[in-house]
């Protein structure tokens, strides 16, 4: 990878997939058009998961070390370089291991990429993962999926041919797994009150819009399960000389297919995937946050949420796409941009380069060039 060639668009820093998930990609100007990628790691594992059960895949390549390679380029370039970790979504691991994926309301493990965090050998996983990714001289570590799952997105080919509803969906993504109802009160109620309104739909019933408040009290029960996890991984990260960003995947839950976020700012709604952004203030350094919105208003109230959520001592970084299907042009991007400096981001990043064509990418350059 040449980091001369990706700085010349505009940015500043770059941050890097050291450990990554299954998924097809349209790669517009990447050695395949189309790359398929797979879950695993880029770096040798070393010795930090040996007695751990559960075990990264290596990505092929990984012996040649590109992320070190990456590393001497940018400081030759004196320009910051983070490592992405995609902590909790892992195929591979689920499917060898189902006992550690989220378990739903009926005691199905049917979401093999969602690693459970109230898991103690997920647990262990992520610390092990974290500190192996700040071993690899990054600036900073930022941790994708370090939360709960959602039902939407536990497989890479998913079909339903039921309406579901928006809470019977949310019901039907709750974790019952021995773990959760040890470490989250009432579950055994919650998992009844899944079972019935799931059911209910499931049986030919209407789609579920209301959740129960003892559905809302159990998911919000288990942000203390997500805190302690990420304080676990930042501490761990900072014992290796590093940094963690706790990246919030809220946005993309309301934004990732349109650009079009409806209802509360993402900070009042992270609570559905066991995430409290003011609980998190005081465990890691560093949040970023997925601003997947067309509108610049929207992308204001977003970071406006989570900063006041957060507080002034954590850095936010606020995370655009420049093209589809969130943005339309280099001064759009401007005015986003902008708009989230403006409302609280301390830096704006932008996903992704592999993924969008170059004349899109030079949207960042224009963005980042002075003012006449």
């Amino acid at each position: 990878m040449d980091a001369a060639r990706i700085l010349s668009h505009g940015v500043s820093s770059l941050t890097f997939g050291a450990a990554y998930h299954r998924a097809r990609d349209v790669t517009p100007h990447g050695r395949t058009r189309v790359t398929l990628r797979r879950d695993g790691v880029h770096f040798p594992l070393g010795d930090l998961f040996d007695g751990l059960r559960l075990v990264p895949p290596v990505q092929d390549g990984a012996d040649r070390e590109p992320l070190r390679a990456l590393r001497e380029q940018t400081r030759d370039l004196g320009v910051p370089l983070h490592g992405w970790g995609v902590f909790l979504h892992n195929t591979t691991l689920g499917l060898a291991f189902p006992d550690v994926t989220q378990e739903n309301c009926f005691g199905d493990r049917a979401a093999p990429a969602d690693l459970c965090p109230s898991n103690p050998d997920v647990r262990a996983y992520a610390v092990a993962l974290g500190r192996a990714i700040a071993r690899q001289g990054v600036d900073s570590v930022v941790a994708e999926s370090l939360h709960f799952g959602t039902f939407g997105h536990g497989y890479h080919h998913e079909r339903s041919f039921v309406d579901l509803g928006p809470a019977a969906e949310f019901a039907l993504g709750l974790c019952f797994c021995d773990h959760c109802r040890a470490r989250v009160p009432d579950a055994e109620a919650a998992r009844a009150a899944a079972s019935r309104l799931v059911g209910a739909v499931l049986d030919g019933g209407p789609p579920a819009s209301d959740l129960p408040g003892v559905l809302a009290d159990y998911a919000r029960a288990r942000t203390p399960v997500v805190t302690s996890l990420a304080a676990e991984v930042a501490e761990a990260v900072a014992a290796e000389g590093s940094l963690l960003t706790f990246l919030d995947l809220s946005g993309a839950v309301k934004g990732y297919a349109d650009g079009l976020p409806t209802g509360a700012p993402a900070a009042e709604d992270a609570w559905r995937i066991g995430v409290a952004p003011a609980d998190l203030a005081a465990a890691v350094p560093s949040y970023a946050i997925l601003c997947y919105a067309q509108e610049t208003t929207r992308i204001a109230e977003d970071v406006a949420a989570y900063r006041a959520a957060l507080g002034a001592e954590t850095t936010l970084r606020a995370v655009l796409r420049p093209g589809l299907p969130d943005t339309t042009s280099a001064e759009h991007l401007a005015a986003k941009a902008a708009a989230a400096r403006t409302s609280g981001a301390d830096t704006v990043d932008y996903y992704a380069y592999g993924l969008v064509p170059l004349p899109v990418l030079d949207r960042i350059l224009l963005t980042s060039a002075p003012t006449p």
